[in-house]
């Protein structure tokens, strides 16, 4: 568990870049009100770094809980990736305008703050509900091997 912590943390610097610079274009160039910079600009930035961020997790930090990558299993993982990077979103939302409010800072600075708040939620999220291990079942040529019932059923 803790290297798959150390590439979340290295996966999430990476994303935390992404993350910044499309805020950064958005808030500089695109949103100019309160509401675009504040609420709009991080939500889009959000989602592009958590696309991103899928992307590493599923191919980097838990290749191994995923017994055949394929397009499938792809996409339905990213359903609840996103539903549990969304509770980690919230909780980034709320962290970012409670520090604006506090502290006044500039939104990258409470931005980068709540990041760090919200990283530890979305790993927990990520480690125990999406990428959870599942019992090894065999796969042969693209088949899973299971026993039959009869042959779990002895009779005397």
């Amino acid at each position: 568990m803790q290297s798959r912590f150390f590439k979340f943390f290295v996966s999430r610097l990476l994303g935390t870049l992404g993350d910044t610079l499309v805020l950064w274009v958005l808030t500089r160039y695109v949103f100019f009100s309160y509401a675009g910079k504040y609420l709009a600009a991080p939500a889009i930035s959000f989602e592009v770094a958590m696309f991103f961020n899928y992307v590493i997790s599923y191919f980097w930090v838990w290749n191994k809980h995923i017994p055949m990558k394929v397009a499938r299993d792809f996409f339905t993982r990213l359903v609840p990736y996103n539903i549990s990077t969304l509770v980690g979103f919230v909780i980034k939302m709320g962290f970012l305008l409670l520090f604006e409010r506090l502290f006044r800072w500039d939104v990258i600075y409470c931005n980068i703050a709540a990041l760090l708040i919200s990283g530890v939620v979305n790993f927990l999220l990520a480690e125990m509900i999406v990428f959870k291990k599942h019992a090894h079942i065999p796969i042969i040529d693209g088949h899973a091997l299971v026993k039959d019932d009869e042959e779990n059923t002895h009779s005397v």
